[in-house]
């Protein structure tokens, strides 16, 4: 039995799909969702707070106080032409969340890392949780995570009496978060409508582009089994197949052409660099060389399986992307355009 829940970023992505699951397990007697903005969304068991973590003035100990488990979600993805920025939210911010869990003698911290915290790793097998992390440099996003991963190194020396789980997901994708998503890696005018297969007979087929995808809500999952089972340390989360240019192409009935990588980062460097795109050159660096993950662990150990494959995950998101779906928070707000 866990009483007391706190979900941090509960208003994003996966938090909205953690908040659920947990609203809805019988052995959660309360959750509380922390957000920078109040929702238009009221879950059972749910209340609502809101903070800023980049706020050196947060006061968080209060809101974990008599927390059973706390679930870290808050992220920032941008602005990405303002690393200083991201990393007082997502480093400085996060630090500060670790130091309120000791604080609050709060017994449960479950962390979202990512599959971007890993070290360059191979394409044509996947890796346990051995694997090194120490990101892709000169991303801010792997960067970032990576260092939070030595951060909670320090923290488990530290305090050994709180139970860490850090999950290491693969790209997260549902069709409420399509509008998001859009607005993060493409921008906030581009027409959804893009990805009907009319529109792409060809798809670019970059070396190196392959990656792995999971529903949001399998990836809930897990993390509402770490709350409950007594498991520590890391959990590489993932569904099948991987996804590359052909599975793709596949998708939207588009034939995959060949594209050097230099020719893919040269044209996303332009539209970066121009400040039409907010996804950086450099992120898609670290895309390509991204390892595979083997998901053994999460399967032996929390009894997790993903219920989506990947194929339908982005089948999914695509129809979300195209009708501009969304949901009732800030993050999420749907918006068609085009």
């Amino acid at each position: 039995m866990s009483g007391k829940v706190v979900v941090t970023g509960a208003t994003g992505n996966v938090g909205t799909s953690v908040v659920r699951l947990l609203s809805e397990d019988p052995d959660v007697e309360s959750v509380l969702g922390l957000a920078r903005r109040m929702p238009d969304w009221s879950p059972a068991k749910t209340d609502w707070a809101t903070v800023d973590l980049s706020s050196e003035q947060a006061q968080l100990a209060g809101l974990l106080a008599g927390a059973d488990a706390v679930v870290h979600l808050a992220w920032a993805f941008q602005p990405t032409h303002d690393p200083a920025a991201t990393w007082r939210t997502n480093v400085l911010g996060s630090m500060r969340l670790f130091e309120a869990v000791a604080a609050a003698g709060v017994p449960v911290l479950v962390h979202a890392s990512s599959v971007g915290a890993y070290s360059p790793g191979p394409k044509d097998h996947a890796v346990d949780e051995s694997w090194p992390t120490h990101g892709w440099p000169d991303a801010a996003y792997c960067r970032e995570k990576a260092y939070l991963e030595r951060a909670l190194d320090t923290f488990e020396r530290e305090h050994p009496e709180v139970r860490v789980v850090r999950m290491r997901p693969a790209f997260l994708f549902k069709r409420e978060s399509a509008s998001e998503q859009r607005r993060i890696f493409g921008g906030r005018f581009l027409p959804g409508q893009l990805a009907r297969p009319e529109l792409l007979p060809f798809l670019p087929d970059v070396p190196g582009l392959r990656v792995q995808a999971l529903h949001t809500d399998d990836a809930a999952e897990a993390y509402r089994l770490a709350v409950h089972t007594d498991v520590r340390g890391p959990f590489n989360l993932a569904a099948d197949p991987p996804v590359d240019a052909r599975l793709l192409g596949e998708l939207l009935d588009a034939r995959p052409v060949r594209l050097p990588r230099s020719a893919a980062r040269s044209a996303i460097a332009a539209a970066w660099g121009l400040h039409l795109l907010p996804a950086s050159p450099h992120l898609f660096d670290a895309v390509l060389r991204l390892p595979l993950m083997d998901c053994t662990r999460a399967r032996v150990d929390l009894g997790w399986s993903p219920q989506h494959e990947a194929t339908d995950v982005l089948k999914e998101f695509l129809d979300g992307f195209r009708t501009g779906a969304g949901a009732e928070t800030a993050p999420l707000r749907g918006r068609k355009v085009g």
